[in-house]
């Protein structure tokens, strides 16, 4: 895969393994220091709901890589200040008002 400046709100990484499967990895700085893009914040809700899952990783140690074998986590990275994580339905509402009005 090669990113470029139109693939925004894509994690960093994307990994697969034939017995573990794959997974989409983001790796954040440790602590509070760490944000989401905008396009991350509403592109990763919209993945959630057709079932991707993104793991959030913040160091190279045995303790995040335990991470990838639980349920993806990003949201436990959510900041209350961003708001609430987006309700998708409305979300897919808005969409398709817009593209009506189209």
């Amino acid at each position: 895969m090669i990113g470029n400046a139109f693939q925004v709100g894509i994690p960093d990484l994307f990994v697969a393994h034939p017995k573990w499967g794959q997974r989409w990895i983001d790796v954040k700085r440790p602590g509070k220091n760490y944000t989401f893009t905008k396009a991350q914040r509403l592109k990763w809700p919209l993945w959630e709901a057709a079932g991707v899952g993104i793991w959030i990783l913040t160091g190279a140690d045995q303790e995040n890589y335990d991470k990838l074998f639980k349920s993806p986590n990003w949201r436990d990275y959510w900041k209350a200040s961003w708001g609430q994580v987006p309700d998708i339905d409305a979300m897919l509402a808005e969409l398709c008002r817009e593209g009506a009005s189209a």
